[in-house]
């Protein structure tokens, strides 16, 4: 659709600059384009909008710059200045609705969804029902939604609204039939829906059956909003209905719930700029300000990302999430160090929130800090219920850092106790084996878990590269072959998997080609040590490199 094809390619296409004066402050808002700073090419782009004014592009790309960092009220007065009707308003009309909708002209809104000037054609319908209940109609703004629910691709999120419209009056048996699927079928489970019908079954009077709905959602993902209300409801179980009582909150669950849906492959700015808006219209809705961190984290927009994360406030359910977010970010930006500080202080904050001591863990691991890494994963190990199946990922983490340090017996135990806890995970089957393989013991076992792992995950390139890798330890070179070469289909540009393809290449004696593979490992720039290992190889060959290190280096020798 137009709209979405203008979101996506507004920063990326060339805007006509007339004057050379204006050149400048261009090419310096289209680096911070490329460099990811929305707040650099907002001010930039209005520098070049003082130089001329009646460059429309311009201004939509300042508009845009200002809607992505949030910035509403900028954004309306810098838009101001292209006609109504004019090319590029497509972007004004989105903070101008937006902004109707806040200022409570739900007439205005629902106008100006008629002549064309709304906020597109994903969200105008949905905001438009909530626009009919902020002028008492409810019977309308049902039908819209049925209308909508109808018409097929906005199905679930319509379905979703119509039952917000319904507990937003009181209709609490209504809005059950929906989210529990007796009307309509199954919805599309989220964090979000669990949450609003968590509350409309304490309304109903059936609050175990809440608690037990957030323990059966958390049990798979800890979802920290949803820990919140879980607590929340233990304590008072007279909790006052909240989720979503405003046509304001209503519209803002709108953008939100597109804005999620589009993501980052085919939504682009325009959902990042839809998350925005959400937050504009609920202040409270934290949810709408991490997704649009993780929108700019997906886009490698990191520096604003790590700013996004820090709006969500201190008293918020969602500042732990929050808060590691940002340290996340700021690792990728190779600020580490104020990454962990961020945590520690957290940690300090939150003693008892096992998350953040698995993100310490986390962070150590990626700088290579082995030792303190165990000790946060065993942190955060002491905060949970170690026999749930859910925390087998924190005896894996700390098993790779025991294994790391070279202290196999304690990470071997993690590893059997990830596999009790989840006995079909790839990644922890691909690691033991392949361990084990190395230690050249368990080989039946070890294979065997490697090939579950293949199976679980054949398109894991580094998992089918364990398989190749230990057939060839075994000495079956000629099996060994097919997976090695799937393995460099999966990832071609590994320098450790075309290594691999190349000595198995050379143990079946096709020698050119495990030449050219060994040559096409060094242009992927290997470490050191095992690029001299492969210059080597090129030099004397592989038979003569594995005498000189004592052996052919299989584990049945």
């Amino acid at each position: 659709m137009r709209l979405a094809v203008i979101l996506s390619f507004a920063l990326a296409a060339p805007v006509a600059v007339p004057a050379q004066t204006v050149s400048g402050s261009y090419l310096a808002a289209r680096q911070a384009v490329i460099d990811g700073n929305h707040a650099e090419a907002a001010t930039y782009f209005e520098q070049a909008i003082n130089r001329d004014r009646s460059n429309h592009e311009l201004i939509s790309n300042a508009v845009l710059a200002r809607a992505a960092l949030g910035d509403w009220a900028r954004a309306l007065e810098v838009g101001s200045a292209i006609p109504e009707g004019a090319e590029g308003r497509e972007l004004v009309n989105i903070v101008e609705q937006v902004d109707r909708i806040a200022q409570g002209a739900y007439g205005d809104a629902i106008t100006a969804i008629g002549e064309g000037r709304g906020a597109g054609p994903l969200v105008d319908d949905l905001t438009r029902a909530w626009m009919m209940m902020g002028q008492g109609d409810v019977s309308a703004a049902s039908d819209l939604l049925n209308e909508v629910a109808a018409a097929g691709p906005l199905a679930d999120i319509a379905r979703y609204h119509l039952a917000l419209v319904r507990a937003s009056v009181g209709d609490f048996e209504g809005a059950d039939a929906i989210l529990s699927g007796d009307e309509f079928g199954p919805l599309a489970v989220r964090a979000r829906s669990i949450q609003a019908h968590a509350q409309v079954l304490v309304q109903l009077g059936r609050v175990e059956d809440a608690i037990g709905m957030l323990d059966a959602a958390t049990a798979r993902v800890p979802d920290p909003a949803l820990l919140v209300l879980r607590a929340a409801l233990a304590a008072d179980a007279a909790r006052t209905y909240d989720f979503v009582t405003t046509p304001e909150a209503g519209a803002a669950e709108a953008f939100y719930t597109v804005a999620r849906g589009l993501g980052t492959d085919t939504g682009g700015v325009l959902a990042l700029v839809y998350a925005r808006a959400a937050r504009v219209l609920n202040e409270d809705h934290s949810d709408a300000t991490i997704l649009a961190a993780e929108m700019l984290e997906a886009t490698d927009q990191l520096e604003l990302a790590a700013q996004t994360y820090a709006e969500v406030p201190g008293d918020d359910p969602l500042f732990i999430a929050a808060e590691i977010g940002r340290a996340e970010a700021l690792v990728d930006l190779d600020r580490s160090e104020e990454a962990i500080e961020i945590l520690v202080a957290l940690a300090a904050r939150e003693p008892d929130a096992f998350s953040v001591h698995a993100t310490i863990g986390d962070t150590y691991r990626r700088l290579e800090n082995w030792a303190e890494a165990t000790e946060a994963y065993t942190t955060a190990l002491g905060l949970v219920d170690a026999t749930e199946s859910r925390y087998w990922f924190l005896f894996y983490s700390r098993a790779i850092a025991y294994e790391r340090l070279g202290d196999w017996d304690p990470a071997e135990a993690d590893f059997r106790t990830a596999l009790e806890l989840n006995p079909e995970q790839p990644q922890v089957l691909n690691y033991l084996g392949y361990s084990l393989v190395e230690q050249r013991r368990n080989f039946d076992e070890a294979l065997d878990m490697i090939e579950r792992a293949v199976a679980a995950r054949p398109d894991s390139g580094y998992i089918v590269d364990s398989l190749g890798w230990v057939l060839y330890r075994l000495g079956r070179f000629e099996e060994a072959v097919e997976p090695m070469e799937e393995a460099v289909r999966l990832v071609p540009t590994d320098a450790v998997i075309n290594d691999h393809l190349g000595d198995v290449y050379w143990m079946v004696g096709r020698l050119r080609e495990a030449e050219f593979q060994w040559h096409r490992a060094l242009s992927f720039e290997p470490e050191e040590q095992e690029a001299d290992r492969i210059r080597l190889k090129l030099e004397i060959g592989l038979d003569a490199v594995l005498q000189q290190e004592g052996g052919v280096g299989l584990i049945n020798e």
